[in-house]
């Protein structure tokens, strides 16, 4: 059952993918509604399962599930990463690449790979305080405490 995002508990599951583009303005509500019939329609026979998600910065798909009274199992997570892998294929943008980096410059979110983004750090592009996007994280707590994070305080700033 699809339910406010808000209301998820901090333990709920979060999936974050990062799009390698940001979507353009005639693909975002088109997007949205693929996303929301996909969580209205995933595990809909498990009637106590909740799940939500968020379009963020027209760039992250991040979807949340409460997996405590309706856990999500392997099969359940092949649905979710078909999903995904069809947006990927039909809107030409890599969402599963999770070892890229997203940060902000300015008003807008960068994407880099890993190799990119050091030369960034090396040629002081980006300092300790550029904001960075963790999407490691794996729960509604962390998401919203420690997925928009200065460099300093993440797990990237071993590249400082």
């Amino acid at each position: 059952m699809i339910t406010d995002f808000t209301s998820l508990s901090d333990e709920a599951k979060i999936w974050i993918y990062p799009s390698s583009r940001k979507f353009y303005t005639n693909e975002i509500e088109e997007i949205d509604t693929k996303i929301k019939a996909f969580v209205e329609s995933w595990k809909k026979e498990a009637q106590d399962f909740k799940c939500s998600y968020q379009f963020l910065y027209n760039r992250f798909i991040i979807i949340g599930a409460e997996d405590e009274t309706s856990s999500v199992s392997n099969q359940d997570m092949d649905v979710l990463v078909g999903f995904i892998l069809e947006l990927q294929k039909t809107y030409e943008v890599e969402l599963l690449d999770r070892m890229n980096v997203c940060f902000k410059q300015g008003e807008y979110v960068q994407y880099k790979e890993l190799k990119g983004f050091k030369k960034l750090v090396k040629n002081k592009a980006v300092t300790a305080k550029t904001i960075i996007f963790d999407n490691l994280i794996t729960s509604k707590h962390d998401f919203e405490n420690y997925w928009e994070v200065a460099i300093e305080d993440s797990w990237y700033n071993r590249f400082l």
